[in-house]
């Protein structure tokens, strides 16, 4: 696939076009928006030096550490949609790699939690520090009328989303000329 494809991706909307310029310009800086928070979190991994589940047990052990709520290998398990063989090496890499302690549970003598390090929250904090700061920043500077228009804008593309709509209709259809036909398989 040439590069120029590739790179220009995040900016393809599979809808019909907004009605407006405005609009247009809106969804247009809205998926800039996604893309650049796509990079900045792989950028982030990557300095990281952990994988992708890593990085993904490393960010929920942290939330649920900070939200007071013990979680062990199976909630991970849970979390990550993986096997329990392959949280047990997800974890076991963690704890070699000084980002994960496992500790007794709480109220079952049979049962381990998993502890997030130190190390492990200035890995995450960092990996998120520059979007959100660049994010705090520039809401700080719009107006109140400006963030309320923009938070309510936001949450009812959120709330779109999560309720499933909008419902695919011929407006929003691809049309299917000038794709090329399917390959016989």
């Amino acid at each position: 696939m040439p590069l120029t494809v590739v790179r220009r991706e995040h900016m393809h909307l599979y809808a019909r076009e907004p009605r407006s310029r405005a609009a247009k310009n809106a969804v247009d800086a809205l998926l800039r928006l996604q893309h650049a928070e796509e990079q900045q979190l792989e950028q982030a991994r990557n300095e990281s030096q952990l994988t992708k589940n890593e990085f993904l047990a490393v960010r929920y052990m942290l939330q649920a550490h900070r939200d007071g709520r013990a979680m062990g290998p199976k909630d991970l398990s849970v979390m990550l949609n993986v096997s329990n063989a392959s949280v047990t090496k997800i974890v076991d890499g963690l704890v070699v790699k000084g980002d994960f302690r496992r500790v007794p549970h709480p109220t079952d003598r049979r049962a381990q939690v998993l502890e997030p390090t130190v190390q492990a929250a200035k890995k995450i904090d960092a990996s998120y520090a520059r979007f959100h700061e660049a994010v705090v920043e520039v809401m700080d500077h719009l107006s109140s009328s400006e963030n309320e228009i923009l938070a309510r804008c936001l949450e009812q593309i959120t709330d779109a989303l999560a309720d499933g709509r909008p419902e695919p209709t011929a407006e929003y259809s691809v049309d299917p000329e000038g794709l090329a036909e399917p390959i016989d398989a």
